[in-house]
Parts: C-alpha cells; structure tokens; sequence
C-alpha cells in the first residue's frame, strides 16, 4: 500500500435503544503508537476495543479516541439524598440558633454538593454487553475514518517527498561537475601564491605538482557524492515500495546530512559550496516532511 500520514481525524455516530453517541478518532505525529480513550463511566471495555482497533491499523502516532454517550431522558433517576440534607441542617444548627445566620431554605438545599443524585436503572448485563458491541463498532468506524484521512494525507506527502528527492539528485550532479574543478583551481590558486612569496626557483613546478596533488585528495569529495547518489536510489525505493517507511526515511535524511555535511566541509570553491549548502537545506526540508510519514 501507499505510504500513509500520521495526522487524521474520524467520527462515527451510532444509537441503540436509549442511548446515543458520537465517537472521534484524531492523530498526530509520533515516534511509536500510543493510544488514549476517554469514555463514559460504566464502559471500560471500550478502552481495550480502541487499542486493538489502532493497533490493527497504525504502527505509528499519538491516536486519541475519545467517546460521548447519552441516554434519553426520562430513563434517569432522580432523588434527594436525606441524609446528606440531615448532615447540612445540623452543621448549621448552632449558627441558626446564635442568630449568625439564616435558616436554610430549600432552593438553598437542593442546590448544595450530593443533596440530588441521579441514578440509572440497573442495566441487563445482556443489554449492556449488545451496546458496547455497537459502541465499539463505532470506534472501528471513526479509526477507519481516521485511516483514510492519514492515507490521504500519505499521498499527499509522496508527491512533495518525490520532488525534494528530485532536487537533492539535482544537486548532487550539479556538486559532481563542480567538484571536477577543484584540483586545477587549487593548483593555480598555490602556484600564484608561491611565485608570490618567493618568485620563481629551480624545481618550484615539482613541489606545485606535489603539493596541489595532496590538496586535491584532501578535498576529493567523489565518495560523498557517491554515497548520495546511492541515498537518492534508496529514498526513491521506500517512497516507490510498501508499508510504513517513516523510520527508514527518517535515517536515510541523517545520512544524506551527514554527507552534505562533508561535502561543505572538503569544498574549496565558493560555488561548490554554495550548492553543498542548498543540498542541505533540502535535505532538511525532506527531514521535516518524513516527520509525517507512518
């Protein structure tokens, strides 16, 4: 399959009986799969139905599931709680009587922490277990959702992943040709530069020779681009193959930095390096990109 994203969101809707919900998946980037469930009291097996589901899905990425359940009014319970009532009144008996306050009213009651609780009848264990089978098939939907969209997102980034291996090849080619020149322009640039400093003496044309020979090995930068030209083959194989390539990618652009790096360091033209320069800023740019990938 193509390469896939690690950003998306999914929503999936269901109802059954008196309850109603909505479920949302999202992702962002992540080294590994984490994934976190937040659910309604009551439905703890949903957290395991969320994890399996994105683990069949996803290698990599922060998911986040999140459910929102509710049931239609009137099947809620509700009661005052008399005791709590009990324990109020006689915390503020002796204010009451010592006249520093108020007797308590009942709006003043009703709306004090546990006075009103509401309570769901008693659920048939059948029952629940048939609505959490269709909540958790809800979550398979959103996480199927959420897949597309990452996909999407995936093919996406193959286009501009593509491109910028495209242009590192470039630069690569562009450095090659460059580089040929090095070794004639360090042995002019020291020959003027000795005939400066001591004219010209029996034998100066021999040690210019040798001398410009050991410059020129010290910035031979053939293995390097060598070693790109193979880099720009591999990203192209993994941008062109199957499954999650993200690690991959992600190692090859600190290899093609540590080349480019190499290459800025040997340069001895001011042209080459410029060009070693921009390689590196998009190689850097392909970095940030391969962030994305699965």
């Amino acid at each position: 399959m193509p390469i896939s994203g690690m950003t998306g969101f999914g929503r999936a809707e269901g109802a059954q009986g008196d309850w109603s919900w909505a479920v949302e998946a999202r992702s962002v980037n992540g080294r590994n799969l984490d994934v976190r469930f937040r659910g309604p009291p009551g439905f703890d097996g949903l957290e395991r139905a969320a994890r399996d589901g994105a683990q069949a899905r996803f290698q990599r990425g922060q998911v986040t599931v999140g459910l929102q359940g509710k049931r239609a009014e009137g099947q809620v319970q509700v009661r005052i709680n008399l005791d709590q009532v009990e324990r109020y009144l006689e915390a503020t008996a002796a204010l009451v009587a010592a006249g520093r306050a108020a007797p308590p009213s009942l709006d003043g009651l009703l709306a004090l922490r546990g006075v009103i609780e509401a309570a769901e009848p008693d659920a048939d264990p059948e029952a629940q277990g048939r609505l959490e089978q269709a909540m958790a098939a809800s979550v398979g939907q959103a996480l199927d959702a959420m897949k597309a969209a990452r996909d999407a997102e995936g093919l996406a980034l193959t286009g501009v992943l593509i491109g910028l291996t495209d242009r590192i090849a470039q630069l690569t080619a562009q450095a090659g040709a460059l580089a040929g020149e090095q070794p004639a322009v360090l042995k002019a640039r020291f020959e003027r530069r000795m005939r400066e400093l001591i004219g010209d003496p029996a034998g100066l044309e021999e040690r210019i020779v040798q001398e410009a020979a050991a410059m020129a090995v010290k910035v031979d930068v053939r293995e390097e681009l060598d070693r790109l030209a193979g880099h720009v083959d591999s990203a192209r194989e993994l941008l062109a193959g199957d499954g999650p390539v993200g690690r991959r990618l992600d190692f090859l652009t600190q290899e093609f930095m540590r080349e480019a790096n190499t290459l800025c360091s040997k340069s001895a033209l001011a042209n080459l390096t410029a060009v070693g320069l921009e390689l590196k800023a998009v190689i850097e740019q392909l970095r940030e990109q391969v962030q994305n990938v699965e």
